[in-house]
């Protein structure tokens, strides 16, 4: 297992990538409720665990649910020299504060820091801070703020408040598929461009699928946003393979693309990479 964890910390420098464009907007990774499939006992079986499936309902009846925390972190970015010198480090997270069977916290904040030929590239923040209603449920509730800065997109500020109702499409034990759709307002303070401040419509698609006896996942997240009342479109959306190196640890390659059809001068609307790194994630 040394050796495996040797090569993953080897790969992790590597960064394979059809433009040096790395950001993040807008991107966060879920980390979805877990839910078993159903258990399915024989006639045999059932009279044997009768008594004891009604007095763990009692105990659960009597008991109020623990409060759960769950995260993830991945690490990833790349370092090269020569004619080209480039340094990139991507930090990314998600996390899980369930209070109860009803209410939970959630956050993904992440950080992008990189370097091309001496000159400052990307120093992208984000956070933000969503409360989820009803989660256990197939249809919930939502609400989150978040906070943005981007030195790629040349934004000094972006602030974001939404409202919505998700909806579990598939919720199985090693496949779940959820759509969302809110409200939101946003607020962006350009430093060349007038500052905006809109409504636009955000929804949202995220698919997480495991194999192997859970040692494969692979998820996907879509997101579109279109403003209401103008022509202002964002979208963005990835998909990571991600294997197991130990029962924390994975090694994790993501696609990613993000686009804005509004951009300060001399920046392009699309972005595009693919990025290798380690995960460390306790659920």
């Amino acid at each position: 297992m040394k050796t495996a964890q040797f090569f993953a910390l080897t790969i992790v420098l590597l960064f394979f990538h059809s433009r040096v464009f790395a950001q993040i907007v807008e991107q966060p990774d879920p980390l979805r409720p877990s839910t078993p499939d159903s258990i399915k006992t024989t006639k045999a079986d059932s009279s044997q665990v009768a008594t004891s499936s009604q007095d763990s309902t009692q105990a659960q009846q009597a008991a109020p649910p623990t409060p759960t925390f769950r995260y993830r972190f991945t690490a990833d970015g790349t370092l090269t020299s020569g004619n080209v010198n480039r340094a990139l480090l991507q930090l990314t997270s998600a996390i899980d504060y369930q209070l109860s069977d009803y209410f939970k916290l959630s956050s993904n904040p992440s950080f992008v820091y990189g370097k091309q030929n001496g000159l400052l590239a990307e120093r992208e923040w984000f956070g933000d801070l969503r409360t989820t209603l009803r989660h256990e449920k197939r249809l919930y509730y939502l609400a989150f703020g978040s906070y943005e800065r981007s030195n790629l997109r040349q934004i000094n500020h972006r602030w974001t408040v939404a409202a919505g109702a998700g909806f579990k499409l598939l919720n199985r034990k090693r496949a779940y598929i959820s759509l969302t759709d809110v409200l939101m307002q946003e607020y962006t303070d350009f430093q060349e461009l007038n500052d905006i401040n809109i409504f636009r419509n955000s929804a949202r698609l995220y698919g997480e699928y495991t194999f192997d006896k859970d040692r494969w996942t692979v998820t996907h997240t879509a997101f579109y946003q279109p403003a209401l009342g103008q022509y202002n479109i964002r979208w963005n959306a990835s998909v990571s393979v991600q294997v197991k190196l130990t029962t924390t640890t994975s090694l994790r390659t993501t696609l990613a693309n993000a686009y804005e059809s509004l951009i300060v001068p001399g920046r392009q609307n699309n972005d595009l990479r693919f990025t290798i790194g380690l995960v460390y994630e306790k659920k």
